[in-house]
């Protein structure tokens, strides 16, 4: 199947440079066969963030969505910062990059959703449920003419049954890739390409999410709580969210960056421990858990982006590293990068002889509020290396008295690298979840809708079957039980002489990639299922 552009990846970066090409083509009466391939079983599917949006790309690419029927309607309306020990909580002063006045709470899922929508109605083909397997390349190896999506139909054994059909080969003078946050297949074009020769190696966070009801005189409109400290020690990074939505809904939250160092520590344990806070159990008591999922995320910002082009590709949104950490988003930096990328698409395109790398696509992105905003936080995640405080301390300087602009930048290192060994560690103990406030990994999964076709080849890849056990097992007390917040890696013990096997449980797995990053040797690879397969979450 031919295209003039392919778009992979159905999130807000993707579907923003879709739409943009499509407006560009209208304006200028000219025809462009534009397709988005989504893996999810429907646009949104497998979309998961806070959130809270800031508007300033939407408001380019579509400047009247407030009479479009848009999902975004609840404004932030108040911002509260809280420093958190283990049984008090002391409010801060809100950091200037947290402040949300001007942006609204959100369903990321139910904006992608509707994005979709503003596409159909621009004639552009969306096509959910295929995988994106392969990149494509012309007879030399050096240009990408397309993607090709996986087979359907396949056993666990690699044999065809009777249900199989083959995978399709999407052809296009450009391929954007817009697969989110560390995406199976830009991992391949930046090994191929070397994008990352200048820049810092991506570091990366588990962002847990859950989206409850809450008793109506719980609920405030509108309110954005985030907060620091407890549960986490002084030497690990991360922290909460709260939002309240509509219908007295509210979405929380618990982000790790996956530098963590204690291979005992297990990001889902300390999300539900972070709910028997005082002051957030009390928000929950008398409400209902209504959704649950998990993502990766990028903090590596701006020493962290790749070179975005190759011949006949580009890379937009997350799969980039678009993020700005200290402010919580990325939405509005994956839609304006998708912007740009339309633009100098169409531009090029329309040329006698088309280049076959859009090279200007980085230059114009370099020129844009996009850069500007990453360079002046660059220095912000990374001083957390140093511990909780110095990191705050810094952070406040950089803000009030550098501006963004110290003439220093901090550097970045893999988030694989940081694990100390386990007879090093202190092991935590995490309390039993009570089935009311907190909870356990499997009944979470249930409710993100998860499902997979047990009968199939493994997407969870394993290079070397004895490092699970003579490596990881050995030396960290085997943490992929511990970093998978969905209970997929089990350590089993099996036979008369009990000895320990690695089992996969593929089935639950959620699609959050933190295997394929935190991972401490590196032996895991995360390739897409089958088309339409991992969770569905609902308005997440």
């Amino acid at each position: 199947m031919n295209f003039d552009i392919l778009v992979v990846g159905g999130g807000p970066a993707g579907l923003t440079s879709a739409i943009k090409l499509a407006q560009l083509a209208k304006k200028n009466k000219k025809e462009l066969n534009i397709c988005v391939v989504e893996k999810g079983s429907e646009i949104g599917a497998h979309i998961l963030s806070g959130a809270v949006l800031e508007t300033k790309a939407l408001d380019e690419l579509i400047p009247d969505w407030k009479s479009k029927d848009s999902p975004i309607k609840i404004e932030a309306k108040k911002d509260n910062f809280l420093l958190l020990t283990k049984n008090k909580s002391f409010r801060l002063p809100t950091p200037p990059q947290m402040k949300n006045r001007d942006n609204y709470i959100i369903s990321l899922g139910n904006l992608c959703r509707w994005l979709a929508k503003q596409a159909e109605e621009l004639n552009i083909n969306i096509f959910p449920g295929f995988s994106a397997t392969e990149v494509l390349f012309d007879e030399k190896g050096n240009k990408v003419i397309g993607i090709r999506t996986g087979d359907q139909g396949i056993d666990k054994d690699g044999k065809q049954l009777e249900n199989y059909q083959q995978g399709y080969d999407l052809l296009a003078k450009q391929t954007i890739f817009a697969e989110g946050c560390h995406g199976s297949l830009t991992k391949k074009l930046i090994k191929k390409y070397d994008l990352r020769k200048n820049s810092d190696p991506q570091t990366y966070a588990i962002g847990l999410k859950e989206l409850w009801e809450i008793k109506p005189e719980n609920h405030k409109l509108g309110e954005v709580i985030h907060s620091v400290g407890w549960p986490l020690d002084n030497q690990t990074y991360g922290g909460s969210f709260i939002y309240f939505l509509e219908n007295n809904q509210v979405s929380i939250g618990f982000v790790i960056g996956l530098d963590y160092k204690n291979p005992y520590l297990s990001p889902f344990d300390e999300f539900q421990r972070f709910k028997t806070h005082p002051k957030i159990k009390k928000i929950f008591e008398g409400g209902k858990r209504i959704s649950y999922g998990a993502r990766a995320l990028n903090e590596g910002g701006f020493q962290s982006i790749p070179k975005l082009t190759v011949p006949g590709g580009l890379l937009v949104g997350c799969t980039a590293g678009f993020m700005n950490v200290p402010k919580i988003k990325g939405t509005h930096l994956a839609m304006k990068s998708g912007i740009i990328a339309a633009e100098q698409i169409f531009k090029n395109l329309s040329t006698s002889s088309p280049p076959v790398e859009i090279e200007s696509y980085e230059i114009e992105l370099k020129k844009s509020w996009v850069w500007d905003e990453l360079y002046k936080v660059r220095n912000i995640r990374p001083s957390f290396q140093w511990g909780f405080w110095p990191g705050l301390i810094y952070s406040a300087v950089d803000t009030f008295v550098f501006r963004g602009k110290a003439p220093w930048t901090l550097k970045h290192h893999e988030d694989y690298k940081t694990l100390k060994e386990a007879e090093n560690s202190k092991v935590i103990e995490y309390p039993k979840p009570d089935g009311i406030i907190t909870f356990d990994k499997l009944s979470s999964v249930f409710i993100s809708n998860t499902n997979h076709n047990e009968n199939q080849p493994c997407h969870l890849q394993i290079k070397d079957d004895k490092i699970p056990i003579e490596y990881n097992l050995k030396n960290y007390d085997a943490p992929e039980q511990r970093y998978c917040p969905a209970g997929v890696y089990e350590i089993v013990r099996i036979g008369e002489t009990k000895e320990p096997k690695l089992q996969i449980n593929a089935q639950n797995c959620v699609h959050c990639k933190t295997c394929d990053i935190k991972d401490p040797s590196q032996n895991i690879n995360w390739t897409p299922p089958q088309g339409g397969e991992g969770p569905k979450y609902p308005n997440m």
